[in-house]
């Protein structure tokens, strides 16, 4: 099999070095050559500095070593967390990712409701600034991801920023209601 595998990876999820954009590929040199004139004319070169953080980050032993397992650990209880709480809320829909900061709930029961004072939620941006409005928190809509009814959570912060953020989102949710539930009359 080796004759014939490549390994792409990047540095972004495992190491939480998102924003660095450093990569790499393993492969036999048949595939590196060819691949690297095509590279060479798509990407530029990664910045100095995060050739060295990148190096620094493979020092730390087999799957990162227990700098990694703590981080791992911390994300998941983060993601847990957030999405333990979005779940609670009436109409939101969210399973737990798998291999990101950010969770994708569906908030698309609200689509169509009036908030006085702040005018009608149509999709996910009027959402998003709704809650930036109301409970100042940031969020991105879910259109650029693919899914027009999500949108999309960080939980790349402190669990103390979540915790926070996810206190001043369930207070304005009062003010929402959900236009596409079933009535419970």
């Amino acid at each position: 099999m080796w004759e014939r595998t490549l390994t792409v990876n990047g540095f972004s999820k495992v190491f939480a070095m998102t924003g660095w954009r450093l990569g790499y590929l393993a492969a036999p040199t048949k595939f590196l050559k060819p691949m690297a004139k095509i590279q060479s004319q798509s990407t530029s070169g990664a910045r100095s500095i995060a050739q060295k953080a990148g190096v620094a980050a493979l020092g730390l032993g087999h799957a990162g070593g227990k700098e990694v397992a703590a981080m791992v650990k911390a994300y998941k209880e983060r993601r847990d967390f957030l999405v333990q709480r979005l779940q609670a809320l009436e109409g939101v829909k969210v399973f737990p990712p798998e291999g990101t900061f950010d969770v994708f709930p569906d908030f698309s029961a609200y689509f169509g409701t009036h908030v006085a004072g702040f005018g009608t939620i149509n999709d996910t941006e009027t959402l998003c600034r709704f809650f930036m409005k109301t409970a100042k928190v940031a969020m991105v809509p879910g259109d650029c991801f693919g899914n027009g009814n999500c949108i999309r959570i960080s939980f790349g912060s402190s669990m103390e920023k979540i915790k926070e953020g996810m206190e001043r989102i369930e207070s304005v949710m009062p003010l929402l209601k959900p236009s596409t539930l079933p009535s419970t009359k």
